[in-house]
């Protein structure tokens, strides 16, 4: 399971045809899936893995900064072509067996006023199990690309602007300067939101509002989180 060890060429081998169609591990944006395949490393990939240098020169540039990748670290076996073990399974398994411990309907014998309060008893202590359970908040993982007028246009302060969007729901992450041509650069910033509270659409219509350093704003990933 997973990319095998990644100090050989076999590794290596897969993990770079695993990034053939990929930027990261998981994902649209550096995490700690990343971090965790990096570390296995023993040092950049040959010139002939093209895939493979690629991501690991991409990643090598979080490195000061690898702490605050979003996501949880886990086993190396855990990531790559097969490699994600399915927990999902378990976790109605438990909810059943959470839920088969109260007896809703109870036997079949005739009830009486003791059975009766048993029943609503354990009826009030299951409704009141389920509504302590937190509601799960949809969230997702956007990159955006914002594009200025020219190359003229300060970078910075147009950065700026767009941090000074504070929204509820909405949390800022990290941010790059990439070259688009003629001497421009893109802003590409990430950010998490709350999908009920926050879309791609309003974030659109904020950003380019800033109409003396944006010309337009483009969602280069989503990823539902």
């Amino acid at each position: 399971m997973g990319f095998g060890d990644l100090k050989t060429p076999a590794g290596l081998k897969v993990l770079n045809e695993f990034l053939t169609d990929k930027s990261y591990i998981e994902g649209y944006v550096p995490s700690q899936a990343d971090n965790a395949v990096f570390d296995a490393l023993s040092g950049a990939p040959p010139a002939d893995l093209c895939h493979a240098l690629r991501w690991y020169n991409h990643i090598k540039s979080y490195q000061k900064e690898k702490g605050s990748l979003p996501g949880v670290k886990k086993p190396l076996g855990q990531y790559g072509p097969a490699g994600v073990q399915d927990t999902t399974a378990a976790a109605p398994a438990a909810a059943d067996e959470d839920d088969d411990d109260i007896d809703l309907f109870g036997s079949d014998e005739e009830e009486d006023e003791e059975s009766k309060k048993i029943k609503e008893e354990r009826l009030a202590a299951y409704n009141a199990k389920k509504a302590k359970k937190p509601a799960l908040i949809a969230k997702s993982s956007i990159l955006l690309d914002v594009k200025p007028w020219d190359d003229e246009t300060d970078m910075a302060k147009l950065e700026e602007c767009v941090r000074s969007i504070q929204l509820d729901g909405l949390v800022w992450g990290q941010s790059k300067l990439l070259p688009v041509g003629y001497g421009i650069k893109k802003l590409q910033i990430a950010c998490v939101v709350e999908d009920d509270k926050v879309g791609t659409d309003q974030l659109e219509e904020l950003i380019t509002a800033f109409e003396d350093y944006v010309q337009s704003m483009d969602v280069a990933a989503f990823n539902k989180i």
